[in-house]
């Protein structure tokens, strides 16, 4: 793929995308420079990398395959002052001492996608925490309160009096400062993050430097089929998670879910994806979980995992390995309100709806009245639908 030519890299670069700016930039770039610096930053806000990260750095194993250089940048200095996009209140930050905790398996887990030896590893604390006051100064006399407020999620905060603190202006840009700091001449990172890339741009010319391309990928819909995956919305796939829950977690996705995640995550074409269209959903979710398996686990791995899900979901074994929630012994809790804290339903109406069809099994017991009472004395074996089982133990 290295010997393409740029109009050639500029189709494989573009599928899957959803913003590059500007593609006559990038154009320009790939037949004047040849290699290009193409950057991604990645605040270690909790330890392990999820599916959703796998887009973003499948893409950049994309480039790596036609001959450019990853620089990964680990955000230990901006993750101690949080990251505001999407939030509707000052996010939390990390004390040095998380984030570098955090940051330590990110390497490890990155180079499951990533080639090594095009990939340059580098923390923003490295020329960050030498700006002097006043660096920052000149850093921030670059950019406008108004531009800032532009943006959606400060916007918001702002008509709803919702308090937006000075160090939230300065994450952005920081970040677009990384850009400057390695001369990047791309920037991939999600829709969400296009605020911030754009920022990039505009900093990158304020120090003389010729603006990087901003690439965004889709953000990756978790396992609920609503939201975005995250951790802390608990509807992610972890990379290191064991096989077979790798696989239980892909098979329950919605059907209709799954054809964005063979784009983003796995090697199949257009084409390839549109004849899967044609079988069984469940045949075609079969061969995603196995294929996204293999990637990380291998063909053995995989292989087991298959027939594990296939024996214990064809004789409705309940699974040895399913999630432990501990609740506190004595517990009551109505049937609706257990499954919402399980995190199995998204709204108590949801919940109500669920079990009222049938949904809710409880030692393989059928309960269809939501507001039943229930007290958590036993370990007790929670199925909704055919595919989410959790196991709770009382503490």
């Amino acid at each position: 793929m290295a010997t393409l030519n740029p109009k050639e890299q500029l189709k494989i670069i573009k599928r899957g995308t959803v913003d590059i700016i500007s593609e006559e930039e990038l154009l320009e770039k790939l037949k004047r420079k040849g290699t290009l610096k193409i950057k991604v930053g990645f605040d270690p806000t909790a330890p392990d990398l999820h599916l959703g990260h796998v887009v973003l750095l499948r893409k950049l194993r994309q480039f790596q395959d036609l001959g450019h250089e990853v620089y990964i940048i680990i955000g230990d200095f901006t993750a101690t002052i949080g990251d505001p996009t999407g939030r509707n209140e000052t996010r939390p930050p990390l004390s040095k001492e998380e984030v570098l905790e955090n940051a330590k398996t990110y390497a490890e887990q990155a180079f499951k996608v990533l080639n090594p030896q095009r990939t340059v590893l580098i923390y923003n604390s490295k020329w960050l925490e030498k700006l002097t006051s006043r660096d920052i100064v000149g850093l921030t006399s670059k950019y406008t309160v108004a531009r800032m407020l532009e943006r959606e999620d400060f916007s918001k905060r702002f008509k709803e009096g919702i308090p937006i603190y000075i160090h939230e202006f300065l994450y952005p840009l920081f970040q677009a400062y990384d850009s400057v700091a390695i001369e990047a001449d791309v920037e991939l990172g999600g829709t969400d993050q296009l605020f911030n890339l754009l920022i990039g741009r505009d900093i990158q010319r304020e120090y003389g430097q010729e603006p990087q391309v901003a690439i965004t990928m889709p953000l990756l819909v978790g396992l609920d089929g609503v939201r975005k995956m995250s951790k802390s919305y608990g509807n992610y796939v972890g990379i290191t998670e064991a096989p077979e829950t790798m696989f239980g977690k892909i098979m329950s996705i919605p059907d209709n879910l799954m054809w964005d995640w063979y784009k983003l995550l796995t090697d199949f074409t257009d084409e390839e994806i549109e004849k899967l269209k044609a079988i069984h959903p469940r045949d075609a979710k079969l061969k995603l979980a196995y294929t996204i398996v293999q990637q990380f686990h291998g063909t053995e791995a995989a292989e087991r995992a298959k027939e594990y899900f296939l024996k214990t979901f064809s004789q409705k074994e309940f699974p040895h390995n399913a999630p432990v929630v501990k609740l506190a012994k004595g517990l009551k809790l109505r049937l609706d309100e257990l499954i919402l804290r399980l995190g199995l339903a998204l709204s108590k109406k949801e919940a109500q709806r669920i079990i009222k069809g049938g949904g809710l099994k409880i030692n393989g017991q059928k309960h269809t009245n939501p507001f039943e009472e229930i007290e958590i004395n036993s370990e007790l074996k929670v199925q909704v639908g055919k595919k989410k089982f959790i196991r709770i133990v009382p503490e």
